[in-house]
């Protein structure tokens, strides 16, 4: 397919192509993000929402608003575009748009491990709807732990990334802190739940174990995108390396003053990436902050990240992170017949939604002077 997208990508996906980057026209802009921070109560951000896309699902609700209220209506809109694109999309596209969406399904899953565990109710409507899959409801009554063990080997769509991973045993000790930290996105409600629950005595197990389960399922990404060739493999080739460069930076932060070896260090990072192979040996035996900026900066793509940021400002380290992450998207828009801007949008819009939970929160514990401190912008 490389170099002959022009002719043929239009036939199955021109359609939804279209559909998405329509999609991605109505993302907040600037003007809209600063009338958003000038907003004194939850409904005047309510009443500015209702001129967007995300009007529709925020007009019919009723005073008080909550930070969460708007976040779900918000998610709501993410989720109702995908699910649109995925019924209408071929099969490789399908399989692509899936692939999107298992970090989230890794998510619920370990939300249900963790309510299983715990004895807890209600999970389901604690899981994000952009992760759900048809057998999830098997997995939210399961009984016990060995019966979950097996409806996730055998019922779910993520059993080739636990399968070789995970055993009866882990799931008995799962430490839910390091599980989230080491997944993919979800909701600071959900971390919040997850991080009360966690159990410090396995928690350098669970590291490994769910970093293991994670990088299998990002490698397999990885090689479907570069099955399918062309400009597709060409634009998330760039996305998922830095994905999982971020990842070994994240797993290697996150290890330091633990007792997570420097080879139990490079089994978690992914077999490919900018840093890979020689930024993951100096990675592996980084010792703090200063040691891991300095293996960052060898790769000038990260260099540049990493100038912005002034010593003794680690905590500014994630915001230039997503920063860089909403520029490598929206620069996907500027190629043609590929899948990557499916990718794109869902990173984008997630982002957005980051942006409103931020300003909604400052709004709500009138905290308005740090309103700007977390907004990533989009365009």
């Amino acid at each position: 397919m490389w170099g002959w997208e022009q002719l043929y990508f239009n036939v199955k996906d021109g359609y939804l192509e279209a559909i998405v980057r329509g999609h991605k026209s109505g993302l907040l802009t600037v003007p809209d993000y600063n009338n958003l921070t000038q907003c004194e109560a939850l409904d005047d951000i309510k009443l500015n929402l209702t001129a967007t896309d995300y009007g529709a699902y925020l007009a019919n609700e009723a005073s008080p608003l909550f930070t969460s209220t708007v976040v779900d209506r918000c998610t709501r809109k993410l989720v109702d575009d995908w699910n649109a694109m995925r019924c209408q999309a071929d099969e490789k596209l399908a399989r692509f748009l899936d692939f999107c969406t298992y970090g989230h399904m890794i998510d619920n899953v370990v939300l249900i491990v963790t309510g299983t565990l715990h004895e807890r109710d209600e999970l389901l409507d604690k899981c994000h709807p952009l992760g759900m899959f048809d057998s999830i409801a098997t997995l939210a009554v399961a009984q016990n732990m060995r019966e979950l063990f097996r409806l996730v080997l055998v019922d779910t769509p993520l059993a080739p990334y636990f399968s070789e991973n995970l055993t009866h045993e882990d799931l008995d000790e799962m430490n839910i802190e390091i599980m989230r930290n080491t997944l993919s996105s979800s909701s600071k409600q959900q971390q919040q739940q997850q991080a009360a629950a966690a159990s410090s005595s396995s928690k350098q197990q669970q590291q490994q174990q769910q970093q293991q389960e994670y990088k299998a399922y990002l490698d397999d990404f990885a090689a479907y995108c570069s099955q399918l060739g062309g400009t597709t493999a060409e634009v998330m080739t760039d996305l998922l390396a830095f994905e999982a460069d971020r990842r070994a930076l994240n797993i290697t932060l996150n290890s330091i003053g633990t007792e997570l070896t420097r080879d139990d260090r490079k089994k978690l990072y992914s077999n490919f990436g900018l840093l890979y192979p020689h930024g993951h040996n100096e990675l592996s035996i980084a010792e703090d902050f200063d040691q891991i900026r300095a293996a960052m900066e060898k790769v000038p793509a990260y260099a540049s990240l990493f100038n912005k940021l002034g010593y003794g400002e680690s905590q500014m380290l994630d915001k230039l992170l997503y920063e860089e992450e909403v520029r490598r998207c929206a620069a996907c828009y500027e190629q043609q017949f590929h899948y990557g801007v499916f990718y794109a949008y869902m990173k984008l819009r997630e982002q957005e939604i980051r942006n409103i939970m931020w300003i909604s929160e400052c709004v709500a514990q009138d905290q308005k002077a740090r309103v700007n401190d977390g907004i990533v912008f989009l365009f």
